[in-house]
């Protein structure tokens, strides 16, 4: 049995305050998200490990957050769903390329960790943590947040269906104290 499977088996009995990757995890996939890219993170790591680990997902390392943009709209385009994963930091590199999903009405699901807030022992991660949301919105992005581990897998379902279903550029905002203080 793979590790993503029996992450999978032991659903019933977990803890969204901690085990909320994990759950996320099954979130997507029942979301029928079969390819997904990202720029290596630290909040995201166990999402990443998890499809990394699942023989059914395409996995991109990304160089540059941008990058995820094109490749999940040709994903789109032949026929797969796919997911970007990355970092608060990551969204002012993206501001451009948004327009191609945005003016083609190609779903879009973005999961962003936030930076920038709660215990962040970084002062170059604040600027863009705190222009994020706006920047996502005047692009033309529907932009959700979440702040507890319950509400980012319901976010996370609702938001899948927003994109896919209604060919909406949707991003995910996940609180950084729902991440924990970053520890360097």
């Amino acid at each position: 049995m793979t590790a993503a499977a029996a992450i999978t088996k032991s659903a019933e009995m977990r803890d969204l305050a901690v085990d909320w990757p994990l759950e996320l995890y099954d979130t997507l996939k029942a979301a029928g998200i079969s390819h997904m890219s990202y720029v290596p993170d630290a909040g995201h790591s166990t999402l990443i490990r998890l499809f990394n680990e699942d023989a059914g997902m395409t996995a991109n390392v990304l160089t540059t957050e941008e990058e995820g943009i094109a490749i999940a709209t040709g994903a789109w385009l032949g026929g797969q769903r796919s997911v970007i994963l990355m970092q608060s930091s990551g969204v002012g590199n993206c501001i451009n390329m948004l327009s191609l999903p945005v003016q083609t009405r190609t779903p879009l699901l973005m999961l962003v960790t936030m930076r920038g807030e709660w215990a962040e022992f970084n002062p170059w991660q604040v600027p863009m943590g705190q222009a994020t949301e706006a920047s996502l919105r005047a692009i033309g992005v529907t932009v959700l947040r979440a702040e507890t581990g319950e509400d980012l897998i319901e976010i996370v379902g609702q938001a899948a269906g927003m994109a896919f279903d209604a060919d909406q550029q949707i991003a995910v905002l996940i609180g950084q104290r729902l991440l924990g203080k970053k520890k360097w």
